[in-house]
């Protein structure tokens, strides 16, 4: 059986799919033809149905899960992991003003621009971009500030930017729970086919942490000329036992954001549960 698979070429997600999509496990029978794109790009491809089995932002799978249901494997959540609101000074009295400055953000669907409307919900100048731009962005002045995710939060200060918020501790101080970032979801009609995919992603897991912290060649490969020891930093902060199995905890944060993005949005409850 062949399924589309898309996920990011963020170590975190090659880390966890090496495995699986190299053959380094046995797939029981499936063959995966792989996309790698931005998480912004997947997005608007799982509101296009594109993709069988997709990573994508939360708040994006919350519009799509009449469509897409959630895998127990494979998400990134946690704790510490949430993006970062930067500026090109280190100016204190920037916080007090973010309401009337131009934000720029990775994804108009994106879990970090949740985030940053739940931490500053007046704040409505905002530019979408891809995530690699950002920083980019308000050094050049195009923007007074920026969200940024993935790697660009070990890198950040070796350009001469400063923290303004980080929005991952906001949340967690205000909502006791994980912060969900990334989801991996497979269509609805896949029916059992779940089960079985979601025993891979967890068996492709399984194998890279016994191998860890060897790098492979696979995430080398579209790891951006990063650093090993960035690739690291960067698998250790996002991949972690919520990637193994959201369990209650995970299910918990997961619900905790939705009612939050229900209300940020006037959406109503999904007609189908979230969850596998």
């Amino acid at each position: 059986m062949k399924l589309s698979l898309g996920f990011s070429p963020c170590p975190n997600d090659t880390f966890i799919f090496d495995a699986l999509v190299n053959k380094k496990i046995d797939t029981a029978g499936f063959e995966f033809e792989v996309i790698l794109e931005d998480v912004e790009t997947l997005n608007q491809w799982a509101l296009q149905s594109r993709l069988d089995i997709t990573k994508l932002s939360f708040p994006a799978f919350f519009q799509l899960s009449d469509t897409y249901v959630l895998l127990k494997s494979g998400s990134a959540l946690g704790k510490g992991v949430g993006p970062l609101l930067i500026s090109g000074s280190d100016d204190i009295g920037q916080r007090s003003k973010v309401g009337e400055l131009t934000i720029a953000l990775p994804g108009i669907h994106t879990t970090a621009n949740l985030l940053f409307s739940f931490a500053y919900p007046n704040a409505m100048k905002k530019k979408f971009m891809i995530f690699s731009a950002i920083e980019d962005a308000v050094l050049n002045g195009k923007a007074d500030l920026g969200v940024i995710i993935h790697e660009n939060r070990f890198t950040y200060q070796q350009k001469g930017l400063h923290k303004v918020q980080d929005l991952g501790e906001y949340w967690e101080r205000q909502m006791n729970t994980p912060i969900p970032l990334g989801a991996i979801a497979i269509k609805r009609k896949s029916g059992a086919v779940a089960e079985k995919v979601n025993s891979l992603i967890k068996q492709s897991l399984q194998y890279a942490y016994a191998k860890y912290p060897f790098i492979t060649d696979y995430v080398k490969q579209h790891s951006q000329a990063m650093s090993e020891e960035v690739m690291r930093q960067h698998i250790e902060l996002y991949v972690n036992n919520y990637s193994l199995d959201l369990g209650m905890e995970g299910n918990h944060a997961i619900k905790t954001l939705y009612d939050v993005y229900k209300r940020s949005n006037g959406a109503i409850a999904a007609g189908h549960s979230l969850f596998q």
